[in-house]
């Protein structure tokens, strides 16, 4: 199974539009310090599964018939916006795992095109080509969904972006399961004050709490860039931020 992650921005980007700090500045003029909305590939054989569709270019990234299906975290429009776009194309439909949200986004239900919304029960387990997909719920202001990627007999990766904390039963099932990789929310500095995602101290408990072999922090705001630089935090060898453009591979056990 390969992992890359498309892009890794909370709402925003990096560069955020007009901002001038020292994170936002950087960005502006080193394209590697970028950050696109939020998003991921995942590769197992010939099976192309997308994760979300915040990216605006994804009618031209993903050739007709190139992705196998998109799973949606949630239905906010930086984790959906180029599906308006892509929806008015044309080749085979392409099939869209999404949390049970009525309101969608706009009019994406109404006017599906090429996209095949079918909505999915947390923690029940589907198959995309030769990969298990388990979604399981998190925390935030619409119904969301992680999911937990499967290669039978190999590796097991978990993608838990946009929430704040784990829900319980999502961590016990975690805890139980010990991913071989897991991404998660990581979007401000450490913080007194409540917001709707982890900041730095909420995000490492969570991966302290799951024990996965591997992690990376995403959905990360131009304000975590920013502090970062500043202070320098340590992570442990196992964590590490996520860039625009990473590729991970996790390989069948020897």
């Amino acid at each position: 199974m390969r992992i890359t992650f498309l892009g890794t921005g909370a709402a925003g980007g990096v560069p955020l539009y007009g901002c001038r700090c020292a994170a936002c500045s950087v960005a502006k003029t080193n394209a590697a310090f970028v950050r696109e909305p939020c998003s991921a590939l995942i590769e197992s054989g010939t099976t192309r599964i997308l994760i979300d569709g915040g990216l605006m270019d994804l009618h031209k990234r993903f050739a007709p018939g190139e992705l196998d299906a998109i799973v949606l975290t949630h239905f906010h429009p930086d984790h959906v916006q180029g599906l308006f776009h892509l929806r008015w194309g044309k080749g085979p439909s392409i099939p869209v795992f999404m949390p049970p949200d009525p309101d969608g986004c706009a009019d994406l239900f109404r006017h599906p095109g090429i996209l095949d919304f079918n909505p999915q029960k947390a923690f029940s387990a589907f198959e995309i080509g030769g990969l298990k997909v388990t979604p399981v719920p998190l925390i935030h202001s619409k119904p969301t969904f992680g999911y937990v990627f499967e290669v039978a007999g190999g590796s097991t990766f978990a993608y838990l972006t946009d929430t704040r904390g784990l829900p319980q039963d999502t961590q016990h099932f975690l805890q139980i399961m010990k991913p071989d990789g897991l991404a998660i929310d990581c979007s401000f500095p450490p913080s007194d004050q409540p917001k709707g995602h982890n900041d730095w101290t909420m995000a490492l408990h969570c991966i302290q709490a799951v024990d996965p072999a591997r992690a990376w922090l995403i959905h990360i705001s131009h304000e975590l860039d920013n502090w970062r630089q500043t202070t320098n935090p340590d992570l442990p060898n196992r964590i590490k931020v996520a860039q625009d453009g990473d590729r991970v591979d996790f390989t069948l056990p020897s």
